[in-house]
């Protein structure tokens, strides 16, 4: 089934016994959309084809275009047929759930999962192991998951800001090396790493000691878990996990995450460091929907 959600209804145009026409109503027109949508003055705004709407009687179609320095965006505006009233609309089909398309999007093959593997719940991470706000949530996650991890389960993707954070790209492939043996050694590291940042980063130690020092954390991490170490060795030396990384960013961005930490929780988006408090608001609507009880 589908519906039209309706906006604003602009372009009130005084006492006139007929609406404007021709040059002065795409003029008009011009306006209203510029304010409607906050496009600055450079961009230029024209209308074009204009037809009878299917599902608003007294009503037309008509398309809009913006455009700068060659691109341009087509938005469907209606207006009345007396040329007195245009209205924005969003149209949606509510036959799609756009939550299920944005997990359809979302790779989760081999990924370390923490919680119920069964559970119907599923928490999307992505995310960068040298951002703070990062670590803060992975905190009030692991704190969330000891009353909520039968319920639900927990998966991290990578999304390392290489711009800002110059060895959270080595902690992202790292980890995917111990991931690949693991899952358990995967969320040790997870564990050590959001906790330890400053041991990393040391007294004013050069990056290549801190990513030695990601490297040493990892070959202990994995000696612990009983890794194979010679294979362990050749994937972080290597950088093995380096496609597995751009995968994961390029997925991240498809999604719409352009920070962290950005969490899914069933595909519905929620960015940055959440309370505890809300978190768990989230969590118990979405169970509920899916018919598991929160606690």
């Amino acid at each position: 089934m589908r519906r039209l959600l309706l906006c604003v209804l602009l372009l009130a145009v005084g006492c006139r016994a007929q609406g404007p026409s021709g040059a002065e109503l795409n003029r008009r027109i011009e306006k209203q959309v510029r304010s409607m949508f906050s496009y600055p003055p450079f961009v230029e705004i024209t209308t074009g084809e204009r037809k009878q709407s299917g599902d608003f009687a007294g009503y037309d179609e008509l398309t809009v275009k913006a455009s700068f320095r060659g691109q341009s965006k087509t938005q469907q505006v209606l207006i009345s047929k007396d040329n007195k009233t245009l209205i924005s609309m969003t149209k949606v089909d509510l036959s799609r759930d756009p939550q299920a398309e944005t997990m359809a999007k979302i790779d989760l093959t081999g990924r370390p999962v923490r919680g119920n593997k069964q559970a119907k719940l599923t928490v999307v991470v992505y995310d960068d192991f040298q951002c703070p706000y990062c670590s803060k949530m992975h905190q009030t996650l692991n704190d969330v998951l000891k009353s909520y991890g039968d319920r639900i389960k927990v998966i991290y993707k990578d999304y390392p800001l290489f711009e800002i954070h110059p060895w959270a790209e080595r902690a992202a492939l790292d980890s995917g090396c111990l991931a690949k043996q693991s899952e358990g050694a995967y969320w040790d590291f997870a564990d050590y790493v959001h906790a330890n940042p400053q041991q990393i980063k040391g007294e004013q130690r050069p990056l290549q000691g801190q990513l030695a020092e990601l490297d040493k954390i990892t070959f202990d991490i994995g000696k612990k878990h009983s890794a194979d170490a010679a294979v362990l060795k050749q994937c972080v030396e290597t950088q093995a996990t380096k496609g597995d990384l751009t995968a994961s960013v390029k997925e991240a961005e498809s999604v719409g995450v352009e920070a962290t930490p950005a969490v899914f929780i069933d595909g519905m988006k929620l960015d940055g460091a959440l309370p505890e408090e809300e978190l768990r608001l989230v969590l118990d609507k979405e169970l509920k929907s899916l018919g598991t009880v929160g606690q």
